[in-house]
């Protein structure tokens, strides 16, 4: 595996290194002692799966509050996705800057998005699946949320969105005092 670092402090995207023959091919996708020598979490407690029907879909842009920030590792197992990471650490020299990674099932690619960082991706296609490693359980009262197209991030989407759902439509624009 290889190690890519991004415009957002910590956040990685992972490359497999894919071994091709006659029967097609293999990659190893995680290896938790070859992440704890990168510095990076190697224990995910919960997993889970996102599908999206159809291209333009746009989930996010979500995060998990103090004191159970979570720590992500997002992979396509179907599709091609539009992934980013917005850093919302104060403290981090990449505060309020975004990453993106194209994440497709083909190339097998991964981002690792730290804690303290939001989330979200658009659909590039229809039938999508990402398949999510999370290094914290689902708290509800600590899920959070800002919006897409929040001018203080300025994330510069492939296309307009032509599905959000109305939970992540209502999201606020980001404010550090009210989003902690």
């Amino acid at each position: 595996m290889k190690f890519v670092p991004t415009a957002v402090s910590g956040a990685f995207v992972v490359e497999v290194e894919a071994r091709s023959d006659d029967r097609g091919m293999f990659a190893r996708t995680f290896d938790a002692q070859t992440f704890a020598a990168q510095g990076l979490v190697p224990v995910y407690p919960q997993c889970n799966v996102s599908q999206n029907h159809k291209r333009g879909t746009l989930r996010g842009i979500h995060y998990q509050a103090e004191p159970r920030p979570e720590i992500k590792l997002v992979r396509a197992t179907r599709g091609r996705v539009f992934d980013v990471a917005v850093d919302l650490r104060p403290d981090s020299p990449s505060y309020l800057k975004w990453a993106s990674v194209e994440l497709d099932a083909i190339s097998h690619n991964a981002f690792y998005i730290p804690a303290g960082c939001a989330h979200g991706f658009l659909t590039l296609e229809d039938d999508c699946e990402l398949f999510y490693q999370m290094s914290e359980t689902y708290v509800p009262e600590l899920a959070r949320g800002v919006r897409w197209d929040d001018p203080a991030f300025s994330i510069a989407w492939p296309f307009t969105p032509s599905i959000i759902n109305e939970r992540d439509a209502a999201l606020e624009s980001y404010s550090q005092e009210t989003n902690l």
